[in-house]
């Protein structure tokens, strides 16, 4: 199979007490769990995207923390490459691509947080290079934003970054979807 799994910034800052706290972090990490552990019974290749936030005035994932590290709810194996980045884009400046390509994969399940930022970049730069995407939508999450005097609720923040991206970038799928479309019979 030469599908690859990429899961983003599933770190300890953005669940329940943690530094910059999503809306529905739980959930997303128990079906990124749930997307981890079928790429690992089928031995495709999975790549764990961890954000270490190194410019000055960050609050969150700054390196040596707890909040900094990647959820129990998908713990990287010894053999799991881990990458590390310090950008939106999960490709900039980081072995990623390098990666991908030696495992031979050309098609990449993208899932993790947050929809705005880090899913919508690396979903984007990963379909410049010429890869099949899938956004797993479900295992993908985000926050509530402020634009101008308007609060902006993160489940439209979310539908709308899935919307944008399902129109020219990804298929735009559940974790139920995903898994029952690829098993095999």
């Amino acid at each position: 199979m030469n599908t690859g799994l990429i899961l983003v910034d599933i770190q300890n800052d953005y669940f329940a007490g943690g530094r910059m706290e999503l809306v529905g972090m739980d959930a997303v990490g128990e079906k990124a769990g749930q997307l981890l552990t079928f790429f690992r019974d089928n031995r495709w290749p999975t790549f764990h995207i961890q954000h270490i936030s190194t410019y000055e005035g960050a609050t969150f994932f700054l390196p040596g923390t707890e909040g900094a590290e990647i959820h129990s709810a998908v713990k990287p194996r010894p053999e799991d490459p881990v990458i590390e980045k310090h950008y939106p884009n999960s490709f900039r400046e980081t072995p990623l691509l390098d990666g991908l390509k030696s495992a031979g994969v050309k098609t990449v399940v993208i899932c993790g947080a947050m929809s705005h930022m880090c899913i919508d970049a690396t979903t984007r730069a990963a379909a410049d290079f010429g890869f099949g995407c899938t956004v797993v939508h479900d295992a993908c999450t985000t926050r509530n934003l402020d634009f101008g005097k308007k609060k902006i609720l993160a489940e439209d923040v979310h539908a709308s970054f899935m919307s944008a991206l399902g129109s020219a970038y990804a298929k735009v799928v559940t974790h139920k979807e995903f898994i029952s479309k690829t098993s095999k019979p």
